[in-house]
């Protein structure tokens, strides 16, 4: 299947735009699943590295027509795509896989709902977007959501700089999503969206390949099991090509503010999951940062 960007759509798409929009968030919050289920079972680099191998090679599947045909753009595009897969898919995948270590499922769900928050910021101070007073109040209920989840509820924390270090890797993790969000729509591409994403998963494989035998020699060896293999696949599938490929049909069809939308129910997906598969509990933090944080993301995305 060949990617044209250029290519009107048709009223199928958008109808397979709007149903994904509830089906993407739950892609996404298997991986925080999976982010505690690795611990003990394969490294985070080496679970970084194995999914986005296996997801390229699926979606190369659908569009290696368009690639071989424009193989030629590759070599201008390179240095994008190689900071795109370092920033979408070493940090915001290792680095997830890494916080999952010492943090919850539903902590991870919440951070990430800041996003939408983030790339509205960033598209204001990078993009030059203009961002109403709406905007930004919903940047500033965003923000403090997020400082909820990361102090606990404990705001005098703040006095001693005491944070989870497992929050703290997902923090990161979710700045640089912000980052490709926004990148991903300030460099253009000569590639359809599923063959860029295809690109993209390569290059943060390349990136990925040194940090994991690094990883392997001086931190976690990597057992190759059936639980790690099963681990990587589930990543991989769902919410690697899965909620990578729903993401971007969204993004064509309906547009970036209307894509976040998707994210408010990420918090839900991810406690209901966390919750019924985990046993986490859900604390009275995290339903304030949810109260912070969702309202934040709408105000911040409404047109």
């Amino acid at each position: 299947m060949t990617c044209n960007p250029a290519a009107p759509l048709q009223p199928g798409e958008i109808r397979l735009a709007q149903a994904l929009v509830f089906v993407a968030p739950a892609l996404w919050s298997v991986n925080y699943l999976v982010a505690r289920r690795a611990p003990g079972v394969i490294a985070p680099h080496a679970l970084a590295l194995f999914r986005w191998c296996v997801a390229a090679l699926l979606l190369a599947a659908f569009c290696h027509r368009e690639i071989a045909a424009r193989r030629s753009v590759i070599v201008t595009e390179w240095k994008h795509l190689l900071v795109l897969g370092a920033l979408g898919m070493w940090v915001c995948g290792a680095f997830v896989y890494i916080g999952g270590r010492s943090t919850s499922a539903i902590n991870i769900g919440l951070l990430y709902a800041a996003a939408p928050v983030l790339i509205v910021l960033a598209s204001t101070l990078i993009l030059r977007e203009r961002a109403g007073v709406l905007q930004l109040a919903g940047v500033g209920l965003g923000v403090a959501g997020v400082l909820h989840v990361l102090l606990r509820g404990e705001w005098w924390q703040l006095l001693q700089l005491h944070i989870n270090p497992g929050d703290a890797w997902v923090a990161v993790a979710v700045l640089c999503w912000a980052a490709y969000s926004v990148l991903l729509r300030a460099w253009p591409s000569a590639f359809g969206p599923l063959a860029r994403l295809t690109l993209i998963a390569c290059a943060g494989s390349v990136v990925l390949i040194p940090v994991s035998i690094a990883e392997a020699l001086f931190w976690l060896p990597c057992e190759l099991l059936w639980k790690s293999l099963s681990l990587v696949l589930a990543a991989a599938l769902l919410p690697g090509a899965g909620a990578y490929a729903a993401h971007s049909t969204m993004q064509r069809a309906l547009g970036a503010a209307r894509v976040s939308v998707a994210l408010y129910l990420g918090p839900l997906y991810t406690a209901a999951i966390a919750w019924a598969v985990l046993g986490e509990r859900i604390e009275v933090f995290h339903g304030v940062g949810a109260l912070l944080i969702l309202p934040g993301i709408w105000l911040s995305t409404r047109r």
